[in-house]
């Protein structure tokens, strides 16, 4: 008998044949194995049916779920992680890809051991379409300093966190209000620190696809952020160093000629954190991630 818990790997999908059949390898690569990876298509094309439905008969742990009609990415996870049997959530976008082969057996042994923590997540990497690493992310490590930065910015990866399901459904899981350009993991991520605590391994957990298909719209993410702010301002200590900050991307976002004053946009974020959060990479040329990413024979 495994007397592993379940965790439950939710991927939302929508026309990205190109990454599905990776995603889903990278996945059971883990060495932690007792996994389900239950992929949420968003009513995309045919190509992606027929190539999950392949990868189904030959894994009875994969899960697919079609939308009948498009749902968007926030109502995708929802409905995935209902589906879900696992004790614990872990969450990877269908274009990113997790570096460490240990990483679910070092979240789930931690959650298992330090009950009072709900959340778990690490660091990420950025890198573009053309195989460079752009940028790297690794949030601070316990719970304390993440309290003290909650507000500041959405500082855990998306796709590097663990976190519980019964508190995912104690809260309501994601507000299906929100889309991606308002911070529904943000969001989520405040709320599960109202309950417990949440702890941020310091290391690399993920590659980051930063060249995304869909455009975000900034300035609807920068407002939203702002208001999320004021919502959990009573939650989180240095509420009016994070607005500040806020007011600060926002009016960044009008300034012409961003690329001259980027670098000092950077320094000011750590300024703010007191230590550095964000490294911003400089023709970091990795050739295994080049690889990895934009091989054609990869998909075959």
């Amino acid at each position: 008998m495994n007397k592993q818990p379940l965790v439950s790997v939710v991927i939302p999908t929508y026309n990205r044949d190109k990454y599905v059949k990776r995603v889903i390898s990278n996945v059971f690569s883990q060495t932690y194995k007792n996994i389900e990876a239950i992929i949420v298509d968003d009513s995309s094309n045919h190509k992606i049916k027929k190539i999950l439905l392949t990868i189904q008969t030959k894994n009875n742990r994969v899960i697919y779920i079609k939308n009948k009609i498009k749902l968007g990415f926030t109502q995708s996870l929802n409905k995935g992680i209902n589906a879900a049997k696992g004790k614990y959530i872990a969450r990877i976008d269908d274009d990113d890809y997790w570096c460490d082969k240990d990483k679910l057996k070092k979240q789930v042994e931690f959650l298992e051991n330090n009950l009072d923590y709900v959340l778990t997540s690490g660091g990420m990497i950025a890198v573009n379409k053309k195989g460079y690493k752009c940028s790297k992310r690794l949030p601070p490590q316990t719970d304390k300093e993440i309290r003290n930065f909650m507000l500041f910015d959405c500082l855990i990866p998306h796709s590097s966190v663990v976190f519980k399901k019964d508190v995912w459904k104690i809260l309501g899981g994601y507000d299906q209000r929100l889309d991606p350009a308002e911070a529904e993991d943000w969001d989520l991520w405040m709320r599960m620190g109202t309950i417990g605590k949440i702890y941020s391994f310091q290391e690399y957990f993920v590659y980051c696809l930063w060249d995304k298909d869909g455009k975000t719209n900034k300035y609807k993410s920068l407002k939203f952020n702002l208001k999320l702010r004021k919502k959990y301002r009573n939650e989180y200590p240095n509420f009016w160093k994070a607005y500040s900050l806020g007011w600060a991307y926002y009016f960044y976002y009008f300034i012409p000629f961003k690329q001259l004053v980027r670098p000092i946009n950077r320094s000011l974020k750590n300024i703010f954190f007191r230590y550095k959060v964000y490294e911003k990479l400089k023709d970091k040329k990795f050739e295994s991630i080049k690889n990895l990413f934009f091989r054609k024979n990869i998909y075959k």
